[in-house]
């Protein structure tokens, strides 16, 4: 009968659960604010525009790659005791990112907050699937999804407060305390729940997915650090990782508890679902990377307010995600989302248009435009995801979910950044003639690079913030309209494959419910 009528405390559970996210969705958000002052020599650890992608990536790929494992284990175990163990383990690894004495040392400490972030996201949408009945889910996971909106709303100016006032660890250290009241909260909220047919670990399979993932990842990015695909830096890691991941999906195919059931992309709300996650994140994040920039750099805007000018984007999804359910309802899933992508690629095509004198009201607008078509993709994308399980695996179609979000949101950072930075030095490369090699050097790696160069240069280093602006401006028009194209990509995608509705619960064809085995 509880299946039915769903878990009495429900909605208090749910608002613990949001709760509990915003440590995740904070920490991203506000690390974005803070990459310029992380870039600096002075106030910050004098990162390259490289090492900060690592700093985004170390995150997301070992969040990636434990998704799946954290979430059998939270099957296995208990979802709850799964999710006071990543909260212990994002805790301490937030704090040591925010006392980290070099890039490295945050690479490596945010590689942790991952672990942590691996524990806790999976298992909330899997007690949410558990605590609520079929006909109040969708409405739990635009809730839900409204709170992540709200954390987006919040990690901005919250980073920007902090890094005005504070030094750049602070926007770790502002993790301990919502952490702290998350695990008060969750003992005495949160109800445990298991999964009755619990399935068995696959460490090769998570083993073979980080390293294929990550040396694919270091092989883009260090395309981009040379301008070129043709070196044997590039070359031989990108192949080997491509190589490990064809291995991890013929390993995956041979074993019956893999890491990552292909079968359940024999249905195709499933599987377009999964892949318009992919897309939007790999075309939104690659953007958010060359915003933070374009907004403290190119416009001269303090972390603060760039924070402030991010608003209208999570305004947007906090006030029509909550909404996105009615509208997939009236309209379907398929028409909603399809024309969502398409509004997404214009609100990122504009960026190509955008320059030094671009009006903020304009900027603003397409802020708030690009949120409120996200809000009408992620949430009806969740549910399709979540629908298309039985009710048992709810980790599962979490992990599937957030496992394609976060690698998908690294390659875009690595892709789109590295295309990003090959751009940028071929287009600096006129005015640093005559520098000497060491300076040509640094000056070519990045903006941050170029401005830390002039500085030290005097009369003569003035001369190039202009060029640096300009070139900056031009990567960022050529990365604008690949992310473009890329959502583009998935708004077709989603008009061919996408159900036009979202109905009851359904198994994938070829999977049965009552013979299936457990899978991680």
């Amino acid at each position: 009968m509880e299946q039915q009528l769903g878990h009495p405390r429900r909605w208090q559970i749910l608002g613990v659960l949001v709760f509990s996210l915003l440590a995740v969705v904070l920490d991203n958000t506000i690390l974005n604010v803070a990459l310029k002052t992380i870039a600096d020599p002075g106030e910050g650890l004098g990162a390259s525009q490289s090492q900060l992608e690592w700093a985004i990536n170390s995150y997301t790929l070992v969040f990636a790659g434990l998704l799946f494992t954290f979430g059998v284990i939270g099957d296995r175990t208990g979802r709850r005791r799964m999710l006071m163990v990543g909260m212990v383990l994002f805790g301490l690894a937030s704090l040591a990112s925010a006392y980290a004495q070099d890039p490295m040392q945050l690479i490596v400490a945010r590689a942790f907050m991952g672990i942590g972030g691996a524990a806790i996201m999976p298992a909330t949408l899997a007690i949410i699937s558990n605590v609520f009945p079929p006909q109040e889910r969708g409405k739990a996971i635009g809730v839900w999804a409204g709170g992540v909106g709200l954390a987006v709303a919040i990690g901005p100016i919250t980073g920007g407060l902090l890094i005005e006032h504070f030094w750049w660890g602070s926007v770790f250290l502002i993790n301990l305390p919502i952490v702290l009241v998350s695990m008060v909260l969750i003992g005495l909220v949160v109800p445990e729940s298991r999964d009755p047919h619990p399935s068995r670990l696959d460490p090769v399979g998570v083993i073979l997915s980080i390293v294929g993932l990550v040396a694919v990842t270091y092989g883009i990015i260090r395309g981009g650090e040379l301008a070129t695909i043709a070196d044997a830096e590039v070359l031989v890691p990108t192949i080997l990782g491509v190589v490990v991941l064809g291995v991890f999906v013929w390993y995956e195919h041979r074993i019956d508890h893999p890491a990552f059931d292909v079968r359940y992309f024999r249905d195709p709300r499933f599987a377009t679902a999964v892949g318009m996650v992919g897309i939007v994140f790999f075309a939104m994040m690659g953007a958010m990377f060359f915003l933070v920039f374009y907004l403290q750099i190119v416009l001269g805007f303090s972390a603060l307010q760039a924070g402030a000018l991010m608003i209208p984007f999570a305004a947007a999804q906090l006030i029509f995600a909550p909404l996105s359910q009615q509208m997939a309802a009236r309209f379907g899933g398929r028409l909603t989302a399809t024309v969502s992508m398409v509004i997404v690629a214009g609100a990122l095509a504009a960026y190509s248009l955008m320059d030094q004198h671009t009006p903020i009201l304009v900027l603003e607008i397409v802020f708030f435009v690009q949120g409120a078509a996200m809000a009408n993709i992620m949430p009806p994308a969740t549910t399709a995801i979540m629908e298309a399980l039985p009710r048992e695996k709810a980790g599962v179609g979490s992990a599937m979910s957030n496992t394609v979000r976060q690698v998908a949101g690294a390659l875009g950072v690595a892709l789109l950044g590295s295309l990003l930075s090959a751009t940028y030095r071929d287009q600096i490369a006129p005015a640093l003639t005559g520098l000497p090699e060491g300076l040509r050097h640094v000056a070519g790696e990045s903006l941050t690079g170029t401005l830390g160069v002039a500085q030290g240069l005097g009369e003569r280093g003035a001369a190039l913030i202009e060029p640096a602006k300009l070139a900056f401006v031009e990567g960022m028009h050529i990365t604008a309209l690949v992310s473009a194209a890329i959502a583009l990509v998935g708004a077709l995608v989603v008009l061919r494959w996408l159900p036009g509705r979202f109905s009851g619960t359904s198994a994938p064809r070829g999977v049965d419910r009552e013979t299936e085995p457990a899978v991680v």
